[in-house]
């Protein structure tokens, strides 16, 4: 085989692969279940094609979220985390919710299909971010400091994916989610009130 046809034939496999990847986005936003043959059907290619990149349905389902949670990452690097916590925070939750919104139905399909470990590693960065930025509220005295910080970076997310299926259900205005999903996160955030019962 000529050597010229192989980085052309790389560049067909990686333009293969980017199809499917988006399609599979696309049809496991709407629909959890979708099948292997709608998401072949939505890239333009044939089963083969998408078996041969994509040994099972776990694997795509894993390549669809890394994909969706990579876009994510992008956008949430633009945003300014500097200052003040609390208002870098509410920066942050204002841009996140619409990309938990988005990616709600599918993360639905990942829990189906993986495991929650996994789940739990391909999301690192983003709760990194969330950690680091409540770690720093905590030094700036704005943050709580009496609950383990697992347990607030989870909250937080807990937050943000109730809101999405709030939103879902259309018991939550999209126009209202970010500002109802940030003041409730700063209100949970916040330090709680002096104990009247404690000596002063």
């Amino acid at each position: 085989m000529p050597t010229a046809d192989r980085p052309r034939r790389r560049a067909d496999a990686e333009r293969s692969i980017a199809r499917i990847v988006t399609a599979a986005r696309a049809c496991l936003s709407s629909d959890p279940n979708a099948g292997l043959d709608d998401i072949a059907k939505a890239a333009g290619v044939g089963r083969m094609t998408l078996y041969g990149h994509f040994g099972n349905r776990a694997a795509l389902v894993e390549a669809a979220l890394a994909d969706a949670l990579r876009a994510g990452e992008e956008a949430l690097a633009a945003v300014d985390l500097t200052g003040d916590a609390r208002q870098a925070l509410m920066r942050l939750l204002h841009s996140s919710w619409s990309l938990v919104a988005e990616s709600a139905v599918l993360l639905a399909a990942a829990r189906e299909a993986l495991p929650a470990e996994r789940i739990l590693e391909l999301h690192a960065a983003p709760a990194q971010r969330v950690e680091d930025l409540i770690r720093r509220g905590q030094d700036q005295g704005v943050f709580r400091t009496d609950l383990p910080m697992a347990w607030l970076v989870s909250v937080v997310h807990y937050v943000l994916k109730g809101a999405a299926e709030e939103n879902r259900a259309q018991r939550l205005g999209t126009e209202d989610a970010a500002g109802i999903v940030t003041a409730t996160a700063l209100s949970i955030l916040a330090p709680p009130p002096p104990d009247p019962q404690r000596p002063r």
